[in-house]
């Protein structure tokens, strides 16, 4: 069956969609995105990642394209004409299509909106989650505001495409002191010598993932002690556990960094008891 977009108003095959030569989206990279996971037909935590899409919107200015219930039901749509019951949607939205200049276009001018849904390979999911994953540390070098989750990714690309390169599977980017901040397309947790779960604050430095928030609602009731602490690459290398999650992957164990073994070199327990329970907790909204 050929996959289905929905780009600015119009469900339209995939291969045939597209969008203005002057969105600014293309131009400027100046729009932001959503990536939310299907699991057996039901979306999860859609409203958490909703609620990131209005913070990121209202950070940049950006309007909304449409009003949130008529999002939720093209969400849906889209799902449903691709049969998507075990996959993700992928929602972008820019400041809309102007001739390009650098300052803002007029208040009229419209935003856009794509809205695109496959499904993922749940064997790769299962191995990764089994064997585990390896990563790489790289130098920070992206803008100050990573807390916007917005579609100027150059540089995370740039560092997933080393860590392939070597034979890895994420990137992690470390400020010039030394201290871990948040995979190329994750959040990083690790589980110290003393047992507690550890990851970054969000304040400022790294995005605050939805399926983070989600996973500290999960982690509570399994007894685990969290806190937000910032750790150092020595500290993260001499852990008990590693992992990192996101709403495509939920918890990936990270087994190898720098070529170093974390551990024993297996998946720890901490992460797998997280990732079992994770479902039974998250918020689930049916297509």
């Amino acid at each position: 069956m050929p996959r289905v977009a929905y780009v600015n108003g119009a469900y339209v095959p995939h291969a045939e969609a597209a969008i203005h030569v002057e969105d600014r989206g293309y131009q400027f990279a100046d729009g932001v995105y959503e990536v939310c996971e299907v699991r057996h037909g039901f979306i999860v935590d859609l409203r958490r990642h909703l609620d990131r899409l209005d913070r990121s919107l209202n950070e940049l200015g950006i309007g909304w394209p449409m009003s949130r219930a008529a999002l939720t039901h093209v969400i849906r749509e889209v799902l449903r004409r691709n049969r998507v019951r075990n996959g993700l949607f992928y929602l972008q939205v820019t400041r809309g299509v102007a001739r390009r200049d650098h300052v803002f276009p007029s208040k009229d001018t419209p935003p856009s909106i794509v809205v695109t849904a496959k499904r993922t390979d749940a064997a790769a999911i299962a191995r990764k989650n089994t064997e585990g994953i390896s990563a790489i540390t790289v130098p920070e070098n992206r803008w100050d505001r990573v807390d916007i989750k917005t579609v100027g990714l150059l540089p995370n690309v740039l560092a997933r495409q080393k860590a392939k390169e070597l034979g890895a599977q994420e990137a992690i980017f470390v400020d010039a002191d030394g201290t871990v901040k948040e995979g190329a397309a994750t959040n990083v947790w690790i589980v110290d010598r003393d047992g507690i779960l550890r990851t970054r604050p969000a304040e400022h430095g790294i995005l605050r993932g939805v399926t983070r928030t989600t996973l500290m609602d999960v982690a509570k009731p399994l007894g685990v002690k969290i806190e937000e602490k910032a750790f150092s690459v020595e500290e993260m290398l001499a852990a008990r556990e590693v992992f990192v999650t996101a709403a495509t992957s939920i918890c990936f164990p990270v087994v190898s960094i720098d070529g170093k073994t974390i551990g024993n070199g297996h998946p720890g327990s901490i992460a797998q008891n997280i990732r079992e329970a994770f479902f039974d907790i998250a918020e689930k909204t049916l297509i």
